[in-house]
């Protein structure tokens, strides 16, 4: 059963009445086509100017998780649609406050290769995103629900980014409440997250995620699994996911 149909019922009335001036940020410059000009100074200590390079370089590391990564191989299969790389991903430059995002008038997933520039954060991105894609594509999602997005963004943390580590960093973990870090690790990332995209407040964000939390931290599809940092969570949820559910990228 859809987390987001359940939440959509309770959600609807309150997201017609929004300012559609809401929503979003502008974090990715070249959504609206125009050429990142970097500045003298941008050129000379953060080494830019060679984003040409930059963009080959992000490709062949997208390339590289669909050919290797089992938790990759494991979301394109549960997507149970075609997916190109050339037209579902895209290398980007950025706002450097943001690593990726999912574009879901394009159904694209966005890589920042200013941002994300080695493998592994290329892998975490498309993970992260293709949830969001995931969520889009296969159930009843509407972006500019402040609710449907607290909940993807829910799902995305619960299963790909909180670890024990995560939350200790964030601040969000105590050797005295080791219960609940994980919780509170999620909270605090989807709470950023909904903040990046959306202008609201801070309380705004916080009581979204906290409307849907419960339902959608429970929700693990199609992964199965929290994956931990340095575990086999990978290769054990896609080889469930292979075996039990179907989940073939081929398909």
């Amino acid at each position: 059963m859809s987390e987001f149909n359940t939440v959509h019922e309770d959600s609807d009335k309150r997201e017609k009445s929004e300012d559609e001036t809401k929503w979003g940020y502008d974090l990715y410059p070249e959504r609206r086509g125009e050429k990142y000009k970097p500045s003298w100074l941008s050129i000379f200590f953060r080494g830019e100017g060679r984003e040409g390079i930059d963009k080959m370089k992000c490709e062949r590391r997208i390339y590289s998780c669909v050919q290797n990564s089992p938790i990759v191989k494991l979301m394109l299969g549960a997507l149970n649609r075609p997916v190109d790389i050339r037209r579902h991903f895209s290398c980007e430059i950025c706002d450097v406050s943001v690593s990726g995002g999912y574009d879901p008038l394009l159904n694209q997933v966005v890589v920042c290769q200013n941002v994300a520039r080695s493998e592994g954060m290329v892998q975490g991105v498309l993970v992260h995103e293709m949830i969001h894609m995931f969520d889009y594509c296969n159930r009843k999602m509407d972006f500019k629900n402040i609710d449907h997005l607290a909940c993807t963004e829910i799902r995305a943390a619960n299963l790909t980014h909180c670890s024990f580590l995560s939350a200790w960093t964030q601040g969000d973990a105590s050797p005295f409440r080791i219960a609940q870090q994980h919780q509170e690790c999620v909270k605090t990332k989807a709470m950023q997250s909904v903040l990046a995209v959306r202008k609201v407040s801070q309380e705004e964000a916080i009581a979204a995620v906290e409307r849907v939390f419960d339902k959608c931290y429970a929700d693990m599809e199609p992964i199965g699994r929290r994956c931990r940092r340095n575990s086999t969570d990978m290769h054990r949820a896609y080889v469930e996911g292979v075996h039990m559910f179907g989940y073939h990228e081929d398909d």
